[in-house]
């Protein structure tokens, strides 16, 4: 099979996107929250965990803690029972605790809108904060988490496994004012349609933009 040109690349990617667009008109973050803070802990809750799990756990953990300052009268245990139904709930409580602390200690409570900022916090990666900076701040990322790991394989514009290479790659085909969108719309599509395990490639709207269809 001869090797698809970043050209081509870019003109499926269009396609695609058009038609997902279509499909998914109200596409956007499944987390809740109401605040920059509350998005980054959902966010880190989030790791190795379904949205729906961490909405659950949100909802009164935001009631009883909405802001960095509150967190940081908690212990680590505490945060813990909090949260422990996410799972790796010890790392992910030091992680909040941690964060907490660093955006009253450095940020006076407000989380700070750059990559170089948020990646120094505990527990923040570069999917982390392409989450908080796309859906707060309107700076355009491309996050990579499971599901557009998985499809963005099956759909041939990346080898890799590894997420910050995938991220790298995508940008090259997808417009930079779609990079956040982008990920909405592969989430909904991952569960939708192009279900771990069990595509539904019949029912697939991009199916004929996708090598990997049957």
């Amino acid at each position: 099979m001869p090797v698809e040109s970043l050209k081509r690349k870019r003109l499926r990617m269009t396609d695609i996107l058009s038609l997902l667009k279509l499909q998914y008109p109200d596409s956007k973050c499944s987390l809740n929250y109401n605040s920059p803070f509350q998005l980054l802990v959902a966010t880190v809750l989030s790791a190795q965990c379904t949205d729906e799990r961490v909405n659950k756990v949100v909802v009164p953990l935001f009631d009883k803690y909405p802001a960095p300052d509150d967190f940081t009268q908690l212990t680590v245990a505490e945060i813990g029972k909090e949260i422990y139904s996410t799972g790796f709930y010890n790392n992910k409580a030091k992680s909040i605790k941690g964060l907490s602390h660093a955006l009253v200690d450095e940020f006076e409570g407000e989380v700070p809108s750059t990559m170089s900022e948020l990646v120094n916090l505990p527990g923040v990666g570069r999917k982390t904060a392409n989450v908080v900076l796309g859906n707060i701040f309107d700076v355009p990322g491309v996050v990579v988490d499971t599901h557009v790991t998985r499809i963005t394989n099956l759909l041939g514009f990346t080898k890799s496994k590894n997420a910050v290479i995938i991220e790298r790659e995508l940008e090259k085909i997808i417009k930079e004012k779609d990079w956040t969108l982008f990920t909405h719309l592969i989430i909904d599509h991952g569960r939708a349609i192009c279900v771990a395990n069990r595509p539904n490639c019949a029912e697939c709207t991009i199916s004929q933009f996708c090598p990997s269809a049957t």
